[in-house]
């Protein structure tokens, strides 16, 4: 049987590892930069804490684990006869592998309320499960970089959030564009349509604009049972264009009678002004009145990041605010934010645009090419004082290993530099420095080849 792995995951070479912590490394950077503490859960979930908090749509997509041992003994036949998987599912799994990573973060902070302090501002940098359709830049197996405040209303929280998002694209070298929407205003529309049953039906149709068009979210809408009159009054708002501040002035006549939709728009008015008075961000800062994000659980700002160029269109970040996600656990009134990096398709769309550093492509700064066993022996005490010094050094093992083979490891590892050792080398201490990027060779003591690879 040929070995492969399951649909929608990866095995990761050690360039691409590099690659991968260069991604979590300058993530972490930034979350410890703005006072997150890190925390983690397990991989796995009890199923009752999971479902129902990611809307009908995402609770299919939750990797649900048997059972261990019989998981059919002691069913009742009549269970396994009814032809519903649903029911017959929460018979036999009370398990699942986590869907994403604030809902267990949720979780978490009522499990341990007496030993948190807050505001409580943590980053949890982990692999998630989803049994979703695999495509590019789409996998089942995939890690989200999150961070989130929980315990404060303050959307001040939300424009550090900005702050945060910002810092990290312009870390990576890549230009986005950060759209913002909130959760009042979609309520406060389907509100002045008279859906407000609705909402959950209009979040979700509209979130999936960019992939099913205008036709497609009026197919979805119609299907769960808005009026055509109120799928009509939806078309200002879907087709409307315009900046930011014509976006906002739109929204002003069209939620003029609906309160909680005046306070969605006075709350990202908020968030527009103070990051424009108090920041100098790269990123371009958008008013998205389509933006719905179709997680159950959010209730106010709402975040969604695309990167401005190649050609992956899918969500490289996103979030937002959730006033009662503890409730479910019996923490009633703790509000939170949070946002989450896609590290996968980061890496994807730095891939593509050829935006890691070249130094990234190295784990190892300088190799020793010896000539002979005396020559390794004389190398080892010099290894030693490279790695003391911080610096990621190795030798190629083989003594007799020929010059031309050993010079293609470190060729094949994308090593910067290899120090040449042979007997003129042990005589004078001079060592042969060569860059194998230019060819340049140049004879050093060993403070000198620490300074400069320092």
């Amino acid at each position: 049987m040929k070995p492969s792995t399951p649909k929608g995951t990866r095995d990761f070479s050690p360039e691409e590892m590099v690659k991968r912590n260069f991604i979590f490394d300058n993530i972490k950077q930034v979350f410890q930069l703005y006072g997150y503490l890190q925390i983690e859960t397990p991989a796995m979930e009890n199923l009752s804490t999971l479902m129902g908090n990611y809307g009908e749509e995402g609770d299919k997509l939750i990797f649900k684990i048997l059972n261990s041992g019989e998981y059919l003994l002691g069913i009742d036949e009549k269970l396994l006869n009814i032809n519903n998987s649903k029911i017959l599912t929460n018979t036999i799994s009370e398990k699942a592998l986590k869907y994403d990573l604030t809902v267990p973060f949720a979780r978490y902070v009522v499990q341990h309320q007496n030993e948190i302090t807050f505001p409580f501002k943590r980053y949890q940098i982990q692999p998630v499960w989803r049994a979703d359709r695999p495509q590019k830049g789409r996998y089942r197996e995939f890690y989200q970089c999150d961070a989130d405040v929980i315990g404060s209303n303050s959307l001040l929280n939300e424009v550090e959030l900005v702050q945060i998002i910002d810092r990290v694209f312009t870390g990576f070298n890549l230009p986005v564009t950060i759209k913002i929407n909130n959760r009042k205003i979609l309520s406060g529309i389907a509100e002045i349509i008279g859906e407000q049953d609705k909402i959950i039906n209009i979040t979700v149709a509209i979130d999936k604009l960019d992939k099913i068009g205008v036709d497609g979210v009026n197919k979805e809408l119609q299907e769960n049972g808005l009026s055509v009159s109120a799928i009509e009054k939806l078309q200002p708002l879907i087709a409307f264009t315009g900046t930011t501040s014509d976006k906002l002035n739109f929204l002003k006549q069209l939620l003029s009678n609906s309160e909680v939709g005046k306070k969605g728009i006075e709350e990202i008015e908020y968030i527009f002004n103070t990051v424009s008075k108090t920041s100098n961000i790269k990123a371009i800062l958008e008013c998205d009145i389509t933006l719905a994000r179709g997680l159950n659980y959010y209730t106010g700002a709402i975040f969604e990041v695309k990167a401005n160029t190649g050609t992956l269109s899918s969500s490289i970040c996103g979030g937002g605010r959730y006033d009662d996600l503890t409730d479910i656990f019996g923490l009633p009134n703790i509000s939170g934010v949070g946002i989450s990096f896609g590290a996968d398709r980061i890496y994807d769309v730095l891939e593509e645009m050829n935006l890691y550093p070249a130094s990234v492509a190295a784990s190892t700064k300088i190799l020793f090419v010896c000539l002979g066993e005396n020559e390794q022996q004389y190398s080892l005490p010099l290894l030693t004082q490279l790695r003391d010094a911080g610096i990621n050094a190795e030798m190629y093992p083989d003594a007799n290993a020929k010059i031309k083979k050993q010079m293609s490891y470190a060729s094949a590892k994308k090593t910067p530099y290899v120090v040449l050792v042979g007997n003129d080398e042990m005589k004078s201490g001079k060592l042969t420095v060569k860059n194998m990027q230019s060819g340049e060779q140049q004879k050093i003591d060993m403070a000198d080849i620490i300074s400069m690879l320092k």
